[in-house]
């Protein structure tokens, strides 16, 4: 990780980075104990860590990592993807974009309104996503 990317992630778990990480992993956890969850489970955690560091890493689809599909890429993961859309996935990208909104009005909050974005778009559609560093 970059020198600037570990100043930004400093400053982003200051301004409220590590309480937003803390309640994707709560999420997490609670959607682990409904067993029915599990596969919202997974991606909640994968937000979890995105939210903790958003910069110097990027959110990708799994295959591209693995090179080979699974049960989170194929048509189960799609399927997926749409109940938490519609479930969560929509409220919860629509704060993240507001959230950046507001960061994007100072010249300062760009960098962080930018994180919110990459939070919005990974919040849309989670399953099968695995995060990488940039």
């Amino acid at each position: 990780m970059s020198p600037v990317s570990i100043l930004l992630n400093l400053i982003w778990i200051l301004i409220g980075g590590a309480w937003m990480a803390f309640g994707w992993l709560v999420a997490s956890v609670i959607m682990a104990i409904t067993i029915i969850g599990l596969p919202w489970a997974r991606a909640a955690f994968n937000i979890a860590i995105y939210t903790l560091l958003p910069f110097g890493s990027r959110a990708v689809s799994r295959d591209e990592v693995t090179g080979m599909s699974d049960i989170g890429t194929g048509a189960l993961g799609v399927i997926g993807n749409i109940i938490w859309l519609v479930l969560a996935g929509w409220w919860l990208a629509l704060g993240h974009v507001l959230t950046a909104v507001l960061f994007a009005i100072t010249i300062i909050g760009l960098p962080f309104a930018w994180a919110h974005l990459k939070l919005a778009g990974i919040a849309l559609w989670p399953i099968g996503k695995v995060i990488v560093p940039a």
